[in-house]
């Protein structure tokens, strides 16, 4: 005999629906006789589409199904799923993105190299006669120099004071100015040049005088390509500003020895370019000249020099040289050169120092094997050029 009941469905609103064969003559009532005992009890409201109910045992059980729809409920928890997928996959990128950021700040500022480290003590001697010796460290700080020349622009200056300048006050020191690169910074001396670490080093070794080393901005920012020269437009006199506002504000208001052989002026790239200009036009004011891997030929800037080939020349060392070189051996003024094997100024550099060499002019200009126009060059010679500059303040000469 076929079965009476073919379904009981769950209808929307947590009651039941039935549906007959056609040759079914069961009534309602004894329907429900037959049909509630099996059943257990189901709670009124939504069942959960994703389950089944089975009712009885017998060969004729069906599994029933909700037809309900899924819930506001379950339409916001996939919503918050979701949500929470696309934070974490945001916070993971921002989280990368702050990482490469970080590395490239980091890089950018030291260039590769390992940040200044803290020297407390070297070791000096071998065998019984080794010895420790303290390192006493020097201070590092950033001031501005209100300019005249620059329209009374307040220019950035590092500012290294060597070791018992607090303490010992009676004492008056040598002052070296250096004078970056471009693109550069004033601060790239210390973060990447290491030379407060290296001074500090060397006046522990005795092998350099305590030094104030004087560090300022190109007054244009980091891509301002000024060559540290006077600019044919106002206000922009960037080597008045070196040569007059600078030396007279740190001689005002530090304990410098103020005559022109205790004070040098040294760069690298453009800005060793910039010290031999700087001291050509103010002989007697720097008797120590450094250049690292300069140039002595002006570049050819209209925003700067015009069109004027008069004052190109001006500002190119190699064609100035002739008409100062007999004030610069009356003033026995030095010029400590270097470039790199690989540099792309040695070829400049060998003309320059050839050119010494024909007028008489006191210096010294070498090559280093293997080495190109980077920190890597002048980082390596950064100690050399200290004790250059010591030593010709000392003794009014200079030993590479």
């Amino acid at each position: 005999m076929q079965s009476a009941v073919d379904q009981v469905l769950v209808d929307g609103n947590g009651g039941f629906t039935r549906s007959f064969s056609p040759g079914s003559m069961l009534g309602i009532a004894e329907l429900e006789q037959r049909i509630l005992p099996t059943l257990s009890v189901i709670p009124t409201g939504t069942i959960d589409p994703e389950e089944g109910l089975e009712f009885g045992r017998s060969d004729h059980t069906r599994r029933v199904h909700s037809r309900v729809r899924p819930t506001a409920a379950k339409r916001n928890w996939h919503l918050g799923l979701f949500a929470t997928i696309l934070l974490c996959l945001t916070a993971f990128l921002a989280v990368g993105a702050i990482g490469v950021s970080r590395y490239v700040e980091t890089f950018w500022k030291y260039r590769g190299y390992p940040p200044p480290a803290h020297v407390k003590v070297i070791s000096e001697g071998s065998g019984a006669n080794r010895r420790l010796v303290p390192v006493a460290s020097g201070s590092v700080s950033t001031i501005e120099v209100k300019s005249p020349a620059l329209g009374g622009r307040s220019i950035p200056v590092v500012i290294y004071l060597p070791p018992n300048y607090v303490s010992d006050l009676a004492q008056r020191y040598p002052v070296l100015y250096l004078l970056h690169g471009f693109p550069g910074s004033p601060a790239q001396f210390i973060d990447v040049g290491d030379i407060a670490v290296h001074s500090n080093i060397l006046v522990a070794e005795h092998k350099m005088g305590p030094t104030i080393l004087v560090m300022p901005s190109g007054a244009g920012g980091f891509f301002s390509d000024n060559e540290w020269a006077n600019s044919i437009r106002p206000q922009r006199a960037l080597e008045t500003f070196v040569a007059h506002d600078l030396v007279n504000w740190i001689d005002s208001h530090y304990r410098t020895l103020t005559s022109g052989s205790e004070r040098g002026i040294a760069g690298l790239s453009e800005g060793g370019y910039g010290a031999v200009n700087i001291a050509f036009h103010h002989v007697g004011e720097f008797d120590l000249i450094e250049s690292w891997s300069g140039y002595f030929v002006a570049d050819v800037l209209p925003t700067l020099f015009g069109t004027n080939k008069n004052l190109l020349a001006y500002n190119s060392p190699k064609v100035q040289l002739p008409f100062v070189a007999s004030q610069l051996k009356h003033d026995h003024t030095y010029l400590w050169l270097y470039s790199g094997r690989h540099d792309v100024t040695r070829p400049g550099n060998v003309r320059f120092a050839n050119q010494l060499q024909a007028f008489g002019v006191a210096h010294h200009w070498k090559s280093y094997p293997g080495l190109h126009h980077n920190w890597k060059l002048w980082r390596s010679l950064m100690g050399s050029s200290l004790m250059t500059a010591s030593n010709y303040f000392e003794h009014g000469n200079a030993s590479a």
